[in-house]
């Protein structure tokens, strides 16, 4: 799965498009240390798919990288973290 980025100033997302629908993980920036992530989108055709997990553990991977920790408001994305307690080195729950 080929997840892109793209952010523009203190906004961002992941995303990536499978059977030509796109599904996404938006955040903004709140400093240099902390990522808010505020929505995870995937369209009904993708549901079921692991396409919502790829792209947050995608998330998760690159604040690791990147040093910065992640403040889960999504649902989807909190609910994720709690189900995985190797995630808590950068999500703040």
């Amino acid at each position: 799965m080929n997840i892109l980025h793209e952010e523009t100033g203190a906004k961002g997302r992941y995303h990536v498009t499978v059977e030509g629908h796109e599904a996404e993980v938006t955040y903004s920036r709140a400093s240099p240390q902390l990522v808010i992530v505020d929505h995870t989108g995937v369209p009904d055709a993708l549901r079921g798919k692991g396409i919502g997990q790829a792209l947050a553990a995608h998330a998760v991977e690159e604040a690791r990288k990147g040093g910065w920790k992640i403040m889960p408001l999504c649902p989807f994305f909190r609910a994720q973290a709690m189900r995985h307690a190797d995630w808590r080195d950068v999500v703040n729950l």
